[in-house]
């Protein structure tokens, strides 16, 4: 099996296995495999509505799989989605808030660039403290989570004017203008909260995919995430390469919790730990092998399981949860995979008297 076709084996079949696992799990426990995934598939495209959220779910996790995998080109391993998911949601909003009247196209324009900002502003810290001082941003990405989740609580309390807050721990939603939602795709998937986000993190598919594979920046950095030392010997600066990836990676989540935040909720409220959709970001990269075309599909698989698993008769939803850990795992172990898909070559021996 040549490599090309490994790159789409090897996560197909790792869901088919953790779809595989996950029945037999079901029928440790007494449930119905059959029933139960039937139960799943059959809700998440049940109903015109379901399918819209599905695509409203996929939305952000394209975004932040996306800020995810161009930090891996880069050899870097960005830990701090979430945290840079809810500094984008949180600047957005908070814009959206204090300047209700904008028309909606100089709304939309404005907060996507907010959060890519926010977002950027997150990413480009640990980057700065990986390039010059060597710090693992494993460790600083890590650490910012926390504080940024803490700052934008407080923002929230603190930072938001009285006239912007529904309680103390919740906002008001955004006006109508600064929405994402709008009458047109509502209405066309039978009231779902479908929303732009979605034709927002296309639009991103192709511009990483293109960065990636026909500019120089794309060469620089898949060669940064080959091999810095030979890079810098080429002339390519290191430092501003891994500086310029996590700006770039913390961008697309910034506007991946924008979408989230103006596109699903429509408001800013306290969380209580790390938003869910940074981690299913990462792992959304992570079954699509860090490549831009593949995000998608492996987020529409994570739509329907969010979406569907609400469907499941007399199942805990928590079932599918261990499912989609299942599935990374199996990714994370490729190398079995990859084991025994490859073709293995027997040595025949000549015999002697034998040509």
């Amino acid at each position: 099996m040549s490599k090309k076709t490994q790159n789409w084996a090897v996560p197909l079949i790792a869901v088919l296995l953790g779809m595989l696992v996950g029945a037999v799990l079901m029928l440790i426990f007494g449930y119905d495999p059959f029933w139960a995934y039937y139960d799943l598939f059959s809700t998440a495209f049940g109903s015109l509505k379901l399918i819209g959220e599905i695509l409203r779910a996929m939305s952000p996790l394209i975004l932040i799989a996306l800020g995810f995998s161009v930090a891996s080109k880069a050899g870097l391993f960005n830990i701090g989605l979430p945290g840079q998911a809810l500094a984008g949601w949180t600047s957005a909003v908070w814009f959206a808030l204090a300047f209700p009247e904008l028309p909606k196209v100089v709304s939309i324009v404005c907060t996507v660039i907010i959060g890519l900002v926010a977002g950027g502003i997150t990413g480009a810290v640990p980057g700065i403290l990986r390039a010059y001082l060597g710090t693992s941003e494993v460790i600083v990405t890590i650490m910012m989570n926390y504080i940024i989740l803490y700052v934008a609580n407080n923002i929230v309390r603190f930072g938001f004017t009285a006239d912007m807050l529904r309680s103390s721990e919740a906002s008001n939603r955004v006006s109508a203008s600064a929405s994402y939602q709008t009458d047109f795709l509502s209405s066309l998937t039978d009231g779902s909260r479908f929303n732009i986000g979605f034709f927002l993190a296309i639009v991103a598919v192709f511009l990483v995919w293109f960065m990636l594979k026909k500019t120089t920046t794309g060469f620089e950095i898949t060669s940064v995430g080959f091999n810095p030392n030979a890079s810098e010997y080429a002339g390519i600066s290191s430092k501003r390469v891994i500086i310029m990836s996590m700006i770039i990676s913390g961008a697309l989540c910034g506007l991946g919790g924008t979408v989230e935040g103006l596109g699903t909720f429509q408001n800013a409220f306290v969380q209580n730990s790390s938003l869910a959709i940074g981690w299913n970001g990462m792992a959304v990269s992570l079954l699509a092998a860090n490549s831009p075309i593949g995000i998608p599909f492996a987020a529409l698989l994570y739509g329907v399981l969010s979406v569907g698993k609400t469907g499941m008769i007399g199942v805990p939803s928590e079932i599918i949860d261990v499912v989609s850990a299942l599935i990374i795992f199996f990714v994370g172990a490729n190398y079995i995979i990859k084991y025994w898909i490859r073709p293995h070559h027997k040595s025949v021996k000549a015999k002697g008297g034998q040509n």
